[in-house]
Formats: C-alpha cells, structure tokens, sequence
C-alpha cells in the first residue's frame, strides 16, 4: 500500500505511522511552574540528539484545551527538566502520568511515586526509576501543524547531569535487561526490552580480528 499523510488516504482503521516508526523511546519528563508545583507526563516522541554535549528532544502534537501542555510551559518558563528512564516495574505509574489532570496538578503524588532531589536543576527526579538525565532548556522548534488549534513543537535540553542507580550497572556498562525500559508502537501498544544484542560494526569487527592473537 501507499498513502500521503496530508491526505489521510491510507484507507485503514487508524494512521499506521506511529507502527512505522518503532520501537520509540518515552521521555518521563519532570518539571516544575513558576510557582514550584510538580508536573510528570510521559513523551512517546522523545529521543537523544548527540554525545558530545549531550541533548536530547522531546515533542508534543494535539489539540489543547488551554494551548500548549504544562511541561512546555514550565520548561520555558523555568528553563530546567528532568528526563526519568521509564521502566517494566514502572509501565503503570507512567501510564498513569499521562492523564489529562488540570493545571497545577502534581502527577507524582498522583501516581503514588516518591520524589527525590536533583543534583543540578530544581525539577525532582522519580526516585524510582534507575536512571535520570537532568536538562538545561536550549530551544523550543514549533512545527507546522495540520490543524489551527493543535500545537506542535519540539524541546531541546542539554543533558547537564546523570544519575545511574550502581545496582543496574554490570562491570561498568547499564545492564539494560535488568532495567527493562519501555517504548512505545503504535496503536495502544507497548515493548519492553529485555534481550539486547551485540553486533560489531565493520571496523570493529576488523580490528578485532587484527587484534586478535595469530595461531601458529
């Protein structure tokens, strides 16, 4: 099949480009108003731009009842967020975070998560979760939009500070079938890894053999 998404022409029951463009990584982002109130939500548009610093993007696309989402607002506003690693133990506290609750609403305390301070940045991290990336706000992209009244726009924070909890490190390197992240598919669908692979890119592999003690 072909469709063009402007045109919505897919002839499907739902728009499969969310399934085209999998697994996607969820981006558990804290912030905090003007006024110091908690806000938690979940980003299913969220990855790492580069190393070297580190950034990373998060996106927001849909129709508001007051305008742009509270995390947008906040991070603008205060310049600051956190980014918490959304896991398998995790998957319903962070489902729950995505509730439209009104303005001002602490999602944690809604969630039953525990709060615990951030080492550079005000916004608390999901004491929970095993890894966190605290961010400095760098520019917010908007977007074009299909839609008059839906908001579409992309955040970029500097990654300024990570935590990593010791237990989910194994001989130096994240152990990532202990923690289990989660991300998000299509549809109401959901993945969790948990058998991650190795495969050496050409040169490695290259190297590796040159490398490598010569019998005889």
């Amino acid at each position: 099949m072909f469709y063009e998404p402007r045109k919505r022409n897919h002839g499907l029951p739902h728009d499969p480009f969310k399934s085209c463009v999998v697994p996607r990584p969820i981006g558990w982002i804290t912030s905090l108003d003007e006024q110091s109130n908690v806000n938690l939500a979940p980003y299913s548009f969220f990855n790492a731009l580069s190393t070297d610093p580190p950034f990373v993007m998060f996106s927001n696309n849909g129709a508001l009842p007051r305008g742009q989402k509270d995390t947008i607002l906040n991070i603008e506003a205060t310049k600051e967020f956190v980014c918490n690693l959304a896991t398998w133990d995790l998957r319903f506290e962070m489902s729950e975070t995505s509730a439209p609750a009104p303005f001002g609403t602490n999602e944690m305390t809604l969630a039953g998560l525990d709060a615990e301070p951030s080492a550079l940045v005000k916004p608390p991290r999901v004491k929970a979760a095993p890894v966190h990336l605290e961010c400095v706000y760098w520019k917010t992209i908007e977007l074009p939009s299909s839609h008059p009244k839906v908001y579409n726009a992309m955040v970029i924070g500097e990654v300024v500070g990570v935590h990593i909890r010791d237990e989910v490190l194994t001989d130096g390197i994240v152990d990532i079938a202990r923690i289990k992240p989660v991300a998000r598919l299509g549809y109401k669908d959901y993945a969790v890894v948990e058998r991650p692979f190795t495969m050496l890119r050409p040169q490695e592999r290259d190297k590796a053999k040159a490398d490598a003690p010569q019998s005889g």
